[in-house]
């Protein structure tokens, strides 16, 4: 194990940059990429608006070499990045885009074409969305479109004119300066050197690990240390909280945590997994883990979210983890000695409590391969569509005979208990019962036998309660044959 660098290199645009930890330097390593470049004089274009992923105002882009050997462009909000982790990385933000005769790039253009912007807080943003889904999308559908802006708010121009300029400059992509420099601009990306590092400041000591041994033998040192793998979560403790955390230990440049490997038995997905890789790459096998995902956070957040980072806050309304008790996924976790794998409904052991030994990692997520008449699915009610958690939710695993008659039924729910559970009772009243609309109005009644869920910010009890009840006739108006 050797953390010797202490330094992080990026281009920023086109120019290579470095940023020293030494006695000199101020900037904390838990700086987040929005606080760096407002910071800097001349990139003030990216705004702070909440802080925390919800406006997108934060937009930047990062380019990184792909398995394909071409850039990969990706939006993410730059609130929720500490600098550590654009090391490697091209670091592209709006007054990146035009070139040096101040000439618009297309995405621009589109934009002051159809009028697109108003008071203009929340255009880089946009735009920035806008530019990745131009440099990643060959033939973008008007749900690509509104997925690429679900996480970009804006207050006064009307959504409409911004969807009309994304369409025009979509509809006539053609090789931009970005794609005319990509040869030089892989070139410089291989330059930068890769290997563990260690960040230091006056109170804060950041690990950036690479290898899965270097982050377990530091696990086992500092048992205590902050894990981060996307930080879409942790960041929130340092922008909101306004925390300083003294030991970090960064996940993100492992990059054995993030493979998904499809066998016969089902699927092995690494746990520093992003959560839009998954929506991507799983949409035939796993259909209702990308439904889930496609209603979870917005797409920048889904760029650095990671399927171990959402397991292991073990929330009780975490999207996620209902579905994944109704999948019966395995979590594989490992020490500086043993692995061990442990199923999902062991796993979560109390409110934000999970079974990981101090010196532990989670380093797998395996879904075993569903039977063949078996109906897995899942339902979320949130205030509102996108960009926003579960008040509650429900995932079923369902099969029936062949005259429609329930033989075997697994519901779970979150946000009705201190941790996402079954509703025991009620899976025992259904079996046997006919697969039907009058059969799950009556189970209803069960839920109340199963859960006593408390009122908060999001709901009343009341209210919970006649949500969950909702969910049973949705789950079967989603499969009624």
């Amino acid at each position: 194990m050797s953390f010797n660098r202490n330094y992080i290199e990026f281009l920023f645009g086109n120019k290579l940059e470095r940023i020293v930890w030494d006695d000199q330097q101020t900037l904390s390593p838990t700086t987040t990429v929005l606080q760096y470049l407002r910071g800097l004089s001349n990139f003030k274009g990216t705004k702070e608006g909440c802080a925390e992923g919800d406006c997108g105002a934060c937009t930047v882009v990062f380019a990184t070499i792909g398995v394909n050997g071409k850039l990969e462009y990706k939006a993410v909000n730059s609130c929720l990045v500490f600098l550590p982790q654009i090391h490697g990385k091209q670091l592209l933000t709006i007054e990146h885009l035009s070139d040096k005769n101040s000439v618009l790039h297309p995405v621009q253009e589109a934009m002051v074409e159809m009028d697109a912007s108003q008071c203009g807080f929340c255009t880089p943003g946009f735009v920035m969305s806008l530019f990745a889904l131009y440099k990643s999308s060959s033939q973008p559908t008007n749900e690509t479109i509104l997925d690429a802006f679900a996480g970009n708010l804006c207050r006064c121009t009307g959504y409409q004119s911004i969807h009309k300029a994304a369409r025009l400059a979509l509809n006539e992509m053609t090789p931009d300066s970005f794609t005319q420099k990509e040869k030089e601009t892989i070139q410089l990306l291989q330059t930068i050197n890769k290997g563990d590092a260690c960040f230091k400041s006056a109170n804060q000591v950041y690990y950036f690990s690479e290898t899965l041994d270097s982050a377990l033998t530091l696990k086992h040192k500092f048992p205590k240390i902050q894990i981060l793998s996307g930080a879409s979560d942790i960041a929130l403790k340092v922008t909101k909280k306004k925390e300083i955390l003294a030991e970090v230990l960064d996940l993100s440049g492992i990059e054995e945590l993030k493979t998904i490997h499809k066998t016969s038995l089902g699927h092995d997905i690494g746990s520093g997994v992003s959560l839009q890789t998954m929506k991507e790459e799983l949409h035939s096998e796993l259909p209702s883990l990308v439904k889930i995902l496609s209603v979870f956070g917005s797409k920048q957040i889904r760029q650095v979210a990671t399927i171990g980072g959402n397991l292991g806050s073990a929330s009780p309304i975490g999207d996620l983890i209902p579905l994944l008790m109704a999948y019966r996924a395995v979590v594989v976790v490992k020490g500086p000695i043993q692995k061990r794998s442990i199923p999902i409904l062991a796993f979560i052991k109390g409110y934000h409590q999970i079974d990981l030994l101090e010196d532990e990692l989670i380093t797998l997520i395996h879904f075993p391969k569903p039977k063949q008449n078996r109906i897995i699915d899942c339902e979320k009610i949130s205030k509102r569509i996108d960009l926003d958690i579960s008040t509650v939710s429900a995932a079923m695993e369902l099969e029936l005979t062949p005259d429609k008659k329930i033989s075997s039924i697994q519901l779970y729910f979150g946000g009705m208990a201190a941790v996402a559970k079954i509703a025991t009772n009620t899976c025992v009243f259904l079996i046997g019962k006919k697969w039907e609309a009058a059969t799950m109005e009556e189970a209803g009644s069960f839920l109340e036998k199963d859960f006593a869920p408390i009122s908060d910010a999001r709901a009343e009890a009341i209210g919970r309660m006649a949500l969950a009840k909702n969910l049973l006739i949705k789950l079967w108006q989603n499969n009624p044959e």
